[in-house]
């Protein structure tokens, strides 16, 4: 590709991470790892909302998906990262891109711009993904490298992308998930704003769960606790699963009640069997697998991630039906386990106002678009405004809605 803004900068283009070091990816990545080594659990800045360790963009996340053929090959998921280097050849930033050829696996849904523009004659398909595929987590997506150069080097990804667009013939780039300061740069560069609504909880500094009950009103602190203890009624316990604890007999096991949850959901599970093993064997300290069992066999499961900060909750799957079971596995189960390790926040994937109830709280999710057309841009831009204002409304109402004390002293 073209050199970017700068004389010595240049933008290549990789169709494999095997052709870039996972040191230098993960430098861009991650440019803060000592920074946030040293940091309190709970410190100030992870209340920003911003997880400078996001698990999903790692080289060992996305090396994983390529080598179990998750994307890449027939999947509609082409690997094309964007790697921008200085005069000496070294890595100062680089982006998760992928050119696709449909619209599945990125919860941010635009099923209805592509049928609106190839009804009018216009071709949607390929565009260009910046994100971490098959997963609905916010985070870094310019991934740049903390040098006197990383704004530099944010502006040559962005060029990057744009001219990887005009060469390949793709239609748009969608930016999925984003976090400042990519959201302000690429709304600078005139990308479109989306809004979307997600569930988190927050740990305000807990030292165990019942001091996070004693923030609900009566009737929800009351109505939880009988949740979770019917939810292991019928003998079930449970465990929490990470590093060596990660077999083939577990992922066996978990593998099969994500093919069921996922074969009855999207009607394709993303991740195949071989990815389970992979990123085991690659970031398994970084998983935490939540397996219930009973009779002597585990019969449910979830898979987080943790990140520097934030508990990220992704699949879940059981083989067996329990009443609240799946709330106890999926999150209370997180909501202990970030309380016990420090974590600031659990994000728990995509949708579910049921969160709600729990505990987590809306939060308002980004991401951005830039469609070259203007005969689309112009009505797309039109509705993302009317839909920025009508989550905002929703993020309000939903919080004022929610399970915790109104004022000191409010039992519900």
């Amino acid at each position: 590709m073209s050199d970017g803004p700068g004389d010595s900068l240049s933008v290549r283009v990789a169709t494999s991470l095997k052709a870039v070091p996972a040191g230098a990816w993960n430098a861009c990545a991650n440019p803060h790892a000592l920074q946030d080594a040293l940091a309190a659990p709970c410190s100030p800045s992870a209340e920003t909302g911003i997880d400078r360790d996001n698990p999903f963009v790692s080289h060992e996340f996305l090396s994983a998906l390529e080598e179990s053929r998750c994307i890449g090959g027939r999947s509609g998921w082409s690997p094309a990262y964007l790697v921008v280097e200085d005069e000496s050849g070294q890595i100062l930033a680089a982006s998760p891109s992928f050119l696709k050829g449909h619209s599945q696996g990125e919860y941010v849904f635009d099923h209805g711009w592509a049928d609106a523009y190839e009804r009018a004659g216009g071709r949607y398909y390929p565009k260009l993904q910046v994100a971490a595929p098959f997963t609905p987590a916010t985070g870094p997506r310019l991934l740049v490298t903390d040098t006197p150069r990383a704004e530099e080097a944010r502006a040559a990804l962005i060029a990057g992308l744009e001219a990887l667009r005009g060469q390949t013939q793709a239609s748009s780039v969608h930016v999925t998930f984003a976090q400042e300061p990519d959201v302000t740069a690429l709304k600078q560069a005139g990308y479109l704003e989306r809004n979307d609504l997600q569930f988190h909880w927050r740990n305000e500094g807990f030292a165990g769960y019942d001091d996070f009950l004693a923030t609900l009103a009566s009737r929800k602190r009351k109505a939880l606790k009988r949740e979770r203890r019917e939810a292991v009624s019928a003998g079930i316990t449970i465990e929490a699963l990470s590093g060596s604890d990660l077999t083939e007999a577990v992922w066996d096991d978990f593998h099969g009640f994500y093919e069921d949850t996922g074969s009855r959901k999207w009607g394709r599970p993303y991740l195949n069997r071989e990815f389970f093993s992979l990123v085991g064997a690659a970031m398994g300290e970084r998983v935490v697998l939540i397996m219930a069992k009973r009779a002597g066999r585990y019969i449910a499961g979830a898979i987080n991630f943790r990140g520097a900060n934030t508990l990220y909750g992704r699949n879940w799957g059981c083989i067996e039906d329990h009443p609240f079971l799946h709330f106890e596995v999926c999150y209370h189960q997180a909501i202990d386990y970030a309380i016990a390790h420090g974590l600031a926040r659990v994000e728990a994937g995509a949708q579910g106002e049921h969160k709600l109830a729990r505990g987590y709280r809306p939060v308002i999710t980004r991401s951005l678009h830039h469609i070259a057309d203007p005969g689309l841009r112009r009505p797309v831009a039109n509705y993302l405004a009317q839909e920025r204002a009508e989550i905002a409304a929703a993020q309000a109402a939903l919080e004022a809605d929610g399970p915790f004390r109104k004022t000191e002293g409010d039992n519900d």
